[in-house]
């Protein structure tokens, strides 16, 4: 690392707010800052990544959240939402779109005539497969300017930053 390249853009905002305030504690802004800033840019990747292979980033998280889900790749329109985090609105939309590329399928529940379930046809169920393997190989570009160690720890860092903020779920070993 050159010595040019080893300050980020929080690092100026920071030492802007050291010479204007210093006794100011910025330190959650080095943080936060760099969260931010690091969302975004992680963000514009994937969708950079994504939109190569003729996806969309909203396309892929329906697809990729059925395709989890496991055989029969089937949610109901409620799971799906919820666990896609859209409104039943947007997910319609999404949906339609999605129907329209032959992607997924929707059907009334046999069981339950009021539930709607979306499915993945084959070939949605065969281009997710391919997708999130060029996503994982994108997410490992993204992160390649960390150790196996430094992901594990930052990973645990960040779980600690969003239990904090109450981003708590059931252990995901037990589904």
């Amino acid at each position: 690392m050159t010595e040019e390249s080893k300050y980020d853009g929080v690092d100026r905002i920071t030492a802007q707010w050291h010479a204007v305030r210093p006794d100011l504690d910025t330190s959650p802004m080095d943080v936060i800052g760099r969260l931010s800033r690091a969302s975004r840019l992680l963000e514009a990747g994937i969708k950079e990544n994504l939109t190569a292979h003729g996806v969309e980033p909203w396309e892929f998280d329906v697809l990729a959240t059925l395709l989890r889900s496991g055989p029969p790749y089937v949610l109901s329109a409620g799971e799906l939402s919820s666990a896609a985090m859209v409104s039943s609105a947007a997910l319609t939309n999404r949906i339609d779109h999605l129907v329209r590329k032959d992607l997924v399928e929707r059907a009334v529940d046999p069981t339950h005539r009021r539930r709607v379930l979306i499915s993945l046809t084959d070939t949605g169920r065969d281009l997710t497969h391919r997708l999130v393997e060029h996503h994982l190989a994108g997410e490992e570009r993204q992160l390649a300017g960390l150790t196996t160690a430094e992901r594990h720890l930052l990973t645990d860092l960040l779980r600690r930053v969003l239990l904090t903020l109450g981003d708590h779920d059931e252990d995901p070993k037990r589904r």
